[in-house]
């Protein structure tokens, strides 16, 4: 087994400021905590490429990328309150689809099992006209979208774990049936969106499953909401393909949200969305960096998520009574029921 690894030097270009949550730092912290790995001999480390103005389009428009392009040079331009632009950003952007496209690539030519790609800027909050939350290019949505594309695939499944809702990944499908968005979030909380009742229009009615949470949920209630409605769910769906938007801002210590998973609980998690791609789609998963921004925290997460693409043994939790997963699965059931049984 081997798990393909995007990481590269290129990703600490984006300059965000010494302040900014979403900073290089980020991506210092995992790679040191990956110094010592003791299942390297599992890790395939690829290149990223520069993605296509093409693979853009297949989120945003020509007039959304040339706006993003002009920030090239500059030495720091803001978007939006929470978003910035360096002079390196735009390319580094390019470079951080380029990298998820490049581990999907990988995994469907056979060389390798599944994938991290440990890239920055984030992408989810950017939707396919407008930068938001840290984000400049659907790096997630493009990503589902090409493996649609060049692969000729029926179905692509993204699940999003940040604790913050992926506005711009929903957006980008939200009427449409080749892609099942599933979020499970904080909720209320930046951006304000993804309440039970959002889940797609027209042709896309029902392929979008929104999971708001209360702040202070932890391991038990993700652990069970994963295991007893997100995994009936893409069963009945049947993916091709699971690509998942890794954020760890979820973590008790995150300083940007208030709920309580640990490092363990994203263990759990992400070993219930591995032993579903095996049962649906040949093991085809791939994780996409998305927040976490305690850099401890994030660096303990990735680790664990990590051991479970690498294949390291994992006793399954036992499901215990949670009065907030049966608040969640009641609201839950009366949102979805008419599209999915769980």
């Amino acid at each position: 087994m081997k798990t393909g690894i995007i990481q590269d030097d290129l990703f600490l270009q984006h300059d965000t400021g010494t302040f900014h949550p979403e900073r290089k730092e980020r991506l210092i912290a995992i790679r040191e905590g990956m110094r010592n790995y003791p299942h390297k001999d599992r890790l395939l480390p690829l290149k990223p490429r520069l993605a296509s103005e093409a693979e853009l389009q297949l989120i945003h428009p020509p007039a959304y990328i040339r706006n993003i392009e002009a920030t090239a040079g500059r030495p720091s331009t803001q978007l939006d309150p929470d978003t910035v632009a360096s002079a390196m950003s735009y390319e580094v952007a390019r470079y951080a689809v380029g990298g998820l496209l490049t581990l999907i690539d990988a995994l469907f030519a056979g060389e390798v099992n599944n994938g991290f790609a440990f890239v920055r800027p984030p992408g989810h909050h950017a939707e396919p006209d407008r930068p938001m939350g840290f984000c400049l290019f659907g790096n997630a949505a493009i990503g589902a979208a090409y493996a649609l594309h060049k692969y000729k695939l029926r179905k692509v499944l993204v699940i999003d774990f940040d604790v913050h809702h992926g506005n711009g990944t929903q957006e980008a499908f939200y009427s449409r049936s080749d892609v099942l968005y599933v979020s499970s979030h904080q909720f209320p909380l930046y951006p304000g969106t993804g309440d039970f009742s959002e889940t797609g229009s027209g042709a896309g009615a029902g392929f979008t499953v929104n999971l708001p949470l209360p702040a202070r949920t932890g391991d038990v209630t993700y652990y069970r909401l994963y295991e007893e409605v997100v995994a009936p769910i893409a069963t009945s769906y049947r993916p091709d393909f699971i690509l998942v938007s890794a954020g760890y801002d979820a973590h008790a210590d995150d300083p940007l949200a208030g709920m309580e998973v640990t490092a363990g609980g994203f263990r759990d998690l992400s070993q219930v969305l591995r032993k579903l791609a095996e049962k649906l789609c040949n093991g085809r998963i791939v994780f996409l960096l998305e927040g976490g921004y305690h850099l401890k925290a994030l660096q303990e997460s990735v680790i664990e998520s990590l051991n479970v693409l690498t294949g390291q043994p994992n006793q399954v939790p036992l499901s215990k009574p949670d009065a907030v997963f049966e608040a969640v699965l009641a609201r839950a059931r009366q949102a979805l029921g008419s599209y999915w049984k769980f």
